[in-house]
């Protein structure tokens, strides 16, 4: 069961083939199994199958839709009612959230049945998943090597087949970039699409929520349930919600697909180059349009990010102080030592780096230089993407520079680790949509294709993601030791 698709779990649970009871269980039994790869903070077995039984109840009633019974699991970034909520920190490690995300609440609506919390880097910080409280999440594709991050506890997990759809967000590259690393499909929508509400703030200009899971027309079910205005979030879209799922079969025959020069450059490795050929290739053959072009300012984009980011981090984190909620240090002496204190012990290394490097930013004589700069090349970067879009349909490249690397290689330099997302924080500075498809293997680790698109064009990136995906075998593939009778059923 864990190889079919969702349309085809639906199809089981609405034929009577399984219950969802019983492929509730099926997906539990994997997660205790596969532990190692220690993808999850909470499980939550008793109340999934709790979930699972109302949910076959609904399906017996004829009161069912696509997702309902389909086991999910969330990041551990969204607040569940009654549910700890860690965001892969200690300050949060004895949270329980009093109230459902927008999120959680629109796929509980849906019928989904909510396995577990999913380990990530602490409050969606990083690009490898080593900076979780909870310890590093391990590449199912390889246990030496990183998922990626922040949510790599959510793709390691869809990868190893241990549930079939899980949340994430992206803030710089957290959906895709794990993604690419894990050999999945993971998509960032367009900045306001998913309700950020009872999501844990990193950065608010640049947070944003969406689906994980092995192919584009699984995150295209995903999606449809998760987008849509909501009052409670103010940077909300107020528009429609296409059929995603009903776009995915239009021909891509001349579209025209911009190739930036800034993306095939330095720093991408010869084996990644030649993968994202093959799939340039593939695209011409189906009639679609290769135009060169250029993103001039592509290069400012992580330093732009890196301040930007952290300003606003410096400014949400200042509410874990010890007092109101979150870890508090024992017997402390004042005020003082309670706040010193409280966040040098809930916050780790990662964490405090970036909210002194965004309070350093924000001080006085110091916004001007950098934080107001950084806005002024965010603009840039999105007018590049908006002339780019005047005569292309898409940009396509590399998700990451490299294949997953090992664990431990780029700890003690933050700043090549910050490369990482070199392809994937310029989509978050626009707020524009894009999607990452595994394309290619190397030296038995995944490689992932990027496809960015204009504002609200989901569907037409889940379209091309998935014809492609018609074509090709690569989301398909199940990492060695998880594939279908390696778990003791």
């Amino acid at each position: 069961m864990e190889n079919l698709s969702v349309s085809q779990l639906a199809a089981g649970l609405d034929h009577g083939e399984f219950s969802s009871v019983e492929l509730t269980r099926h997906f539990l039994h994997r997660m205790q199994a596969h532990g190692e790869l220690n993808a999850f903070i909470t499980e939550m077995d008793e109340s999934a199958i709790v979930q699972a039984r109302r949910a076959d109840q609904l399906i017996k009633e004829k009161k069912h839709g696509p997702l309902t019974g389909i086991p999910l699991a969330h990041k551990d970034i969204f607040c569940m009612d009654g549910t700890r909520t860690s965001c892969g920190s200690r300050m949060l490690d004895q949270f329980v959230a009093p109230y459902d995300a927008t999120v959680v609440q629109k796929l509980g609506q849906a019928g989904c049945v909510v396995l577990g919390k999913t380990n990530m880097d602490e409050f969606a910080m990083g690009s490898s998943n080593e900076n979780s409280y909870f310890g590093p999440v391990k590449n199912p594709w390889n246990p030496g090597h990183v998922p990626g991050g922040s949510s790599g506890g959510s793709a390691a997990a869809v990868a190893a087949r241990l549930v079939p759809l899980a949340t994430g967000t992206d803030t710089g590259g957290s959906i895709r970039q794990p993604a690419a690393l894990c050999g999945i499909t993971g998509l960032k929508p367009t900045y306001g699409r998913v309700s950020r509400y009872g999501m844990i703030a990193y950065a608010s200009s640049l947070d944003q929520a969406g689906p994980l899971a092995k192919s584009a027309q699984d995150c295209a079910y995903l999606l449809q349930a998760m987008a849509g205005f909501d009052s409670r979030d103010s940077t909300s879209m107020d528009e429609p919600v296409p059929a995603y799922t009903q776009a995915l079969d239009q021909p891509l025959q001349g579209r025209v697909i911009g190739i930036p020069d800034e993306y095939f450059g330095a720093g991408l490795k010869p084996e990644v180059q030649d993968i994202m050929a093959q799939a340039i290739d593939w695209a011409e053959g189906q009639g679609c349009i290769i135009q060169p072009i250029r993103l001039p300012n592509t290069e400012l984009a992580i330093p732009a990010y890196y301040v930007i980011a952290t300003a606003e981090c410096s400014s949400n984190l200042s509410r874990f102080d010890g007092i109101r909620f979150g870890h508090r240090c024992k017997a402390p002496k004042d005020l003082h030592d309670l706040y010193r204190r409280s966040r040098s012990e809930g916050f780790g290394t990662e964490v405090k780096r970036r909210i002194m490097i965004g309070t350093y930013a924000l001080s006085a004589g110091y916004y001007d230089a950098y934080y107001l700069k950084a806005q002024q090349i965010r603009r840039l970067i999105s007018t590049d993407f908006s002339k780019a879009f005047e005569t292309v349909d898409f940009i396509l490249g590399p998700t990451a520079p490299e294949p997953a690397f090992r664990i431990g290689e780029k700890t003690d330099d933050p700043v090549t680790m910050y490369l990482s997302d070199i392809y994937t924080i310029s989509v978050n500075l626009a707020g524009l949509p894009a999607i990452s498809v595994p394309c290619g293997m190397h030296e038995g680790l995944p490689v992932g294709m990027q496809l960015i698109g204009n504002y609200l064009t989901e569907d037409r990136l889940l379209n091309f993601a998935h014809q492609y995906q018609l074509a090709t075998d690569w989301h398909r593939q199940c990492p060695p030791g998880f594939a279908q009778g390696s778990v003791d059923e």
